[in-house]
């Protein structure tokens, strides 16, 4: 997959790689206390969590989610970025590169890894999405060395569909990413 994009790299995060990201239009920024608000405000929608939890989220939620973001990033140097927009400095979303889990609310790092986002409803349709998992999908070729990426997705999210489909990747169909370590996952082709 080929950036189309122009992406630049920012500030070393604990793992010694560049954790933020600029795009033309975006800044990716590791999830943190500064984005509660905004990000509490996207989780809070019903439109927006329909197909990630079905429910909206409660800021005490986003809160303990940005903690566990935090740690994630200190210890795995990926996880969550919120994504804000360059012109308005606002956040108007969420992204990230996260190994898949076999269960529990933790990912395992014997998982292959996923690339995820979600954006707020009015800017949806704007090309933020496809622009944002661009650069993400940079950041796992080239600092963590993923040779593909998974999506988990809904059926019934054809936008996510189409956002993937312009990545590059390819429906697999459903699969159960609780197998054993030693049984290999045939993943999407990821770039």
């Amino acid at each position: 997959m080929r950036s189309t994009t122009t992406e630049h790299e920012t500030e070393m995060n604990s793992a010694g790689m560049r954790s933020e990201r600029k795009t033309v239009r975006l800044h990716l920024v590791p999830c943190n206390d500064e984005h509660l608000d905004g990000l509490s405000a996207m989780n809070s929608d019903p439109e927006v969590m329909r197909y990630i939890t079905g429910r909206p989220e409660t800021r005490s939620e986003t809160h303990l989610m940005i903690e566990r973001v935090k740690a994630r990033w200190t210890r795995w140097g990926y996880s969550w970025w919120t994504i804000i927009e360059r012109q308005s400095g606002q956040i108007i979303g969420a992204g990230c590169i996260q190994n898949l889990r076999r269960d529990g609310t933790e990912p395992d790092p014997t998982c292959p890894l996923e690339i995820g986002w979600r954006l707020r409803r009015d800017k949806w349709g704007h090309g933020f999405a496809i622009e944002a998992a661009l650069a993400m999908a940079n950041f796992a070729f080239t600092h963590l060395r993923a040779d593909t990426l998974f999506a988990v997705c809904n059926s019934d999210n054809s936008a996510y569909m189409r956002v993937m489909a312009k990545l590059g990747m390819h429906y697999r169909g459903l699969e159960d990413c609780r197998r054993s370590p030693r049984t290999p996952l045939r993943p999407m082709n990821g770039r």
